[in-house]
């Protein structure tokens, strides 16, 4: 190379910035052998490694304590700022995780949700009556989400989680019961369109319907109503990769949460798109350009994986 020449650019990196959860992982692996460059940053790495032109796709998810997202989020601001093409931008995951946020976006856009209030940790009113679900302004996983049908026992529960230190921070919300119906839909959205589905019905005794409380999978090939709320619903926070949780109810849908860092496996592959879920959302996110249609037949599939609470993650300072 002449002296004083540019170096050449290297090849363009596509990097899931986040953290070691298991779908962070697998999302790379699958990406990797489609030929992806792809490789899983820490925040820190992120900040050194990543130059104009790369893609971050930002994975923060909520901390195990439930009082807020995972340290690092700031740095896809600063990515941003610097030219690369970043997903999940900041504003869209915490309008993901903060679910006070998530219903007021929601309400905006005018999309079908329960309705949401906030108790403040030194509040002694009660702004929403029973029935309703007590739960944590940041959660996951089902921790800390409690059903409540009389004024006492949501007393008793507020009383119940007082010291704990999602409270303490940010209060709890409280939300309008919808009635449980035997199981619920999570549909992944990536870039305005549904890529994966699974239906969710909970362990005998449970109402809750997380797979980390014991619920069962089953495939699903979700209606036009339920792929165009979940749309919806992804584009009200602008989130490019989410997932959006559904229930049925009065003959349509409501949304319940939205979790900018989803876990999902092969199982939420879709009979109507080929080559599973991982590889038709790196299509739908426009990170494989020269590629074969999502409805092209005999692509490989990705195999079902282990789906549970998540291995321990860096807690805030």
């Amino acid at each position: 190379m002449a002296a004083g020449a540019p170096a050449p650019r290297r090849e363009r990196l596509v990097a899931v910035v986040g953290w070691p959860q298991r779908t962070n992982v697998a999302l790379v692996a699958a990406w990797r052998e489609l030929g992806l460059p792809a490789a899983l940053l820490a925040p820190e790495e992120a900040r050194s490694v990543l130059e104009a032109g790369d893609v971050a796709v930002g994975r923060f998810d909520v901390l195990p304590t439930l009082n807020g997202v995972e340290p690092g989020l700031e740095v896809l601001d600063e990515l941003e700022g610097r030219g690369v093409r970043v997903l999940n931008r900041a504003p869209a995951l915490l309008g993901a995780h903060d679910k006070l946020q998530t219903a007021r976006l929601l309400a905006r856009a005018g999309v079908p949700h329960p309705r949401t209030r906030h108790h403040p940790p030194d509040s002694r009113r009660l702004e929403l009556g029973p029935p309703v679900v007590v739960k944590p302004r940041f959660g996951s996983w089902g921790a800390d989400v409690f059903r409540c049908r009389t004024r006492e026992e949501i007393e008793q529960v507020l009383a119940e989680v007082a010291s704990r230190p999602w409270y303490v921070e940010h209060g709890a919300l409280l939300q309008e019961l919808v009635p449980p119906v035997g199981f619920d839909l999570r549909l992944i959205v990536a870039a305005g369109t549904v890529v994966g589905a699974i239906e969710r019905v909970p362990e005998r005794g449970e109402w809750r319907t997380n797979v980390s409380l014991g619920a069962a999978r089953r495939p699903v090939e979700p209606g036009e109503e339920a792929r165009a709320l979940a749309v919806a619903a992804a584009a009200a926070i602008g989130a490019d990769l989410v997932g959006v949780d559904l229930l049925p109810v009065d003959g349509g849908y409501v949304v319940l949460e939205l979790n900018g860092a989803v876990e999902f496996t092969g199982a939420y592959d879709l009979a109507s798109l080929a080559g599973g879920v991982y590889e038709s959302a790196a299509r739908a996110l426009g990170l494989l350009h020269a590629a074969r249609p999502l409805t092209s037949a005999g692509a490989r599939r990705c195999p079902p994986g282990p789906v549970g609470p998540p291995p321990p993650r860096p807690r805030a300072a």
